[in-house]
């Protein structure tokens, strides 16, 4: 991974979200982390230069990706229908509320069965996205993971 091809920091937009509660703060601060210390991006086009600050938004039903550099000066914006994550993001929401309840009262084998099931879905909302954005920008899978753990974060709303 080049230096140049790394997201430096990435911000949300919170002003359309309601209170995420402690479990979900609690994954954005992980994914925002893990996504700061460890990531591959590299936006397709000669015009992107990075490191880069990354800004998402859920804007019209859409997911607007705005890029910058370290200097906050916008390089480019990329916006994905987000109807294609919509089964995705809502079957994640589910099997989470699920895990969530079962850590209080479940055994540990049932624990460990809902949490696979949450990997998976999580999984697969990662490969969607790195499918979505094959022409626009190539991320690894991890980082992928981190990005698709952030839009689940901007679907919940008031």
């Amino acid at each position: 991974m080049s230096d140049q091809n790394r997201i430096a920091a990435i911000s949300l937009d919170n002003s359309s979200i309601k209170s995420w509660g402690p479990d979900v703060d609690h994954e954005r601060k992980v994914a925002i982390f893990d996504l700061i210390e460890q990531n591959s991006f590299r936006p397709v086009g000669d015009e992107y230069h990075g490191p880069f600050n990354v800004h998402l938004t859920i804007e019209d039903n859409r997911l607007a990706i705005q890029i910058c550099g370290e200097d906050d000066v916008e390089q480019g914006r990329i916006v994905l229908a987000l109807s294609t994550f919509r089964s995705t993001v809502r079957d994640y929401f589910k099997i989470c509320e699920s895990y969530f309840s079962a850590i209080k009262t479940a055994t540990p084998s049932r624990i460990e069965a809902i949490d696979m099931g949450r990997r998976g879905i999580h999984n697969q909302g990662s490969e969607l996205l790195q499918e979505r954005l094959q022409d626009k920008i190539e991320i690894d899978f991890d980082t992928a993971r981190r990005l698709f753990t952030l839009i689940c974060v901007l679907h919940i709303r008031a």
